[in-house]
């Protein structure tokens, strides 16, 4: 835990210069920590057998985090031209995601939905706000959302394909339920992307995906 704690730490430092000397913008920033840090978290399942070490740390790093908020630094994750509680959520929803997993004794049940928030919510940050071009706003019944079309598609069509390589692995077989069920877990994971607001998608999105496990898997 400590070694983890001390690797996480580093990154936010090394994020922090690379935004400084750089002069990077914030979402850049933001959505590269979102991406290394989640990712890192895939071992988790290997690494503790206790949910306890899980929510030391998930308490230690909110507890950086909103102290820093209105601070000098870190901010290369607080620079943002929008309202989000996303970075604040994010230690939650590692936790309650671990610790489904671990009431449930199933690995499976961390790792595919943190690979889809590691992966395909910065990836649909990134093109939704940098490509403007032919990338408008999505609405609904009127109502104008955060997100864009662009950004959606590339949500659902990489949460699919992480899905479909997830479940082959999982699985060891390609067959009809693998491709139903990588789907819907991308249909359900974007439509949670879709609708959340202020950084809520961090909490709905593993969430969405883990639902879709628990019930079909």
């Amino acid at each position: 835990m400590f070694i983890f704690m001390t690797g996480i730490i580093c990154l936010l430092v090394f994020n922090e210069m690379v935004y400084r000397r750089l002069d990077l913008k914030g979402e850049i920033t933001r959505k590269f920590a979102h991406f290394t840090a989640t990712l890192s978290t895939i071992v988790f399942p290997y690494l503790f057998e206790d949910h306890w070490y899980v929510l030391a740390m998930a308490v230690f790093f909110f507890i950086i985090l909103f102290i820093s908020r209105n601070g000098t630094q870190l901010k290369s994750i607080h620079d943002i031209d929008r309202k989000s509680v996303g970075s604040y959520v994010l230690p939650a929803a590692i936790y309650l995601t671990f610790l489904v997993s671990l009431l449930l004794e199933n690995k499976f049940l961390f790792i595919l939905p943190m690979l889809i928030l590691a992966i395909c919510d910065p990836m649909a940050g990134v093109l939704g706000l940098n490509l403007k071009k032919n990338n408008y706003h999505i609405r609904i019944n009127g109502i104008r959302l955060e997100k864009t079309i662009l950004g959606t598609l590339s949500f659902l069509v990489s949460s699919f394909l992480i899905s479909i390589v997830a479940l082959y692995f999982h699985r060891l077989a390609i067959d009809l339920k693998t491709f139903w069920l990588a789907l819907l877990i991308g249909f359900s994971s974007t439509l949670a992307e879709l609708l959340s607001t202020k950084g809520f998608d961090n909490l709905l999105i593993p969430l969405s995906v883990i639902l879709i496990l628990i019930i079909f898997l």
